[in-house]
């Protein structure tokens, strides 16, 4: 056999039993797509599930609110998948009525659909001959071949996805593709790849060159954003001040409190004196409680958060700032760390 039919014979045997896999449905598939974007399987089940469960279709999806979307995404991560989503969803809707595209050349023109997921429910619903590059295939591909180019230079991206159109088996590329991905997950790993039980290792230029752990190549070009985060918790025990985010900067358009972020990161005494905080909250501002600085780690950066509690009443307001009742917290989209906190403090 070759490669690729040896690899479509181990997945077979061997797949995970996973409902996207079950269905033809566009919708569905789109669904568990993008939430599995940057998110292991065992963490993006129970979302996939809950969305299905809550928006059955499109059309459903698409009369969402923002707020509710964000709220069902919290914990995700990246959320502006979720709001991407709901932007497709009410496109779909404008578009084709309802009818999820399954056209590759349909599909690469909404929103939060690029090349990767366009490909893969065009081949996984109508089995359009596309295909599928993503990490798991680059890693297969870059392994067995023996391919340094980086994967995610251009050039790299381009080489790949040729090297993924030649395999492609056009007769069959809905379950070629899913065999692809599935041997990346399971047998190719990252580390600890199943090299002793693999089908193709004979023929692996990385097997064979003792390089599983060089390949795949990727450029280090990532640069990480220290910031500190000093939020003030402002409550008389039944309301929480509240801030309403923008549409830029991370967790657009979710809640969180107000906030005053620092270069560095301050003692409270010295966070008090800032001219921010001073301007808001008075010469009198005083801490009740301080939380422990919590680390949170984004992609692009990495997030120094403390909760200060304090008894004084903001001088100044602002237009985005509004009282929540304790009881309907849970209710509104809060980026993980914020629900923690506020978890922890009000026994939510």
């Amino acid at each position: 056999m070759n490669f690729t039919d040896e690899i479509v014979q181990w997945y077979l045997k061997h797949k995970r039993d996973l409902p996207w896999r079950n269905t033809t449905d566009a919708y569905v598939i789109w669904l568990s797509e993008i939430i599995l974007q940057q998110t292991r399987v065992e963490q993006g089940m129970p979302y996939f599930y809950r969305f299905l469960e809550k928006y059955p279709d499109v059309s459903s999806f698409a009369a969402a609110h923002e707020d509710e979307i964000l709220k069902l995404w919290q914990g995700l991560g990246y959320y502006s998948r979720g709001r991407n989503m709901l932007k497709t969803a009410r496109l779909v809707q404008e578009l084709h009525n309802g009818r999820f595209p399954d056209s590759y050349n349909e599909l690469i023109k909404l929103k939060g659909i690029g090349e990767y997921t366009a490909a893969a429910i065009a081949s996984f619903a109508a089995n359009e001959a596309k295909a599928v590059v993503d990490g798991n295939v680059y890693r297969v591909l870059a392994r067995y071949l023996g391919i340094y180019e980086p994967i995610n230079s251009t050039a790299g991206k381009k080489t790949f996805q040729q090297v993924a159109d030649d395999f492609l088996n056009k007769k069959m590329p809905g379950l070629h593709n899913q065999a692809m991905m599935e041997f990346g997950a399971m047998l190719c790993k990252p580390k600890a790849p199943g090299c002793n039980i693999c089908p193709v290792r004979m023929d692996c230029v990385a097997f064979n060159t003792n390089a599983v752990a060089d390949l795949p190549v990727k450029l280090k070009n990532l640069k990480v954003r220290e910031r500190f985060l000093n939020y003030f918790l402002v409550t008389d025990g039944d309301t929480v001040l509240m801030n309403k985010r923008g549409d830029r900067d991370i967790w657009a358009n979710m809640y969180d409190l107000p906030m005053v972020e620092t270069d560095t990161l301050l003692s409270t005494k010295e966070l008090l004196k800032q001219p921010a905080v001073l301007d808001v909250f008075g010469n009198d501002i005083e801490a009740i409680e301080v939380s422990p600085v919590y680390k949170h780690i984004l992609t692009h950066q990495r997030l120094f958060v403390r909760l200060i509690k304090i008894e004084n009443q903001p001088l100044k307001t602002n237009e985005n700032w509004v009282k929540i009742k304790v009881q309907n917290l849970p209710e509104l989209a809060l980026p993980k760390i914020i629900f923690i906190l506020l978890k922890n403090i009000f026994n939510l």
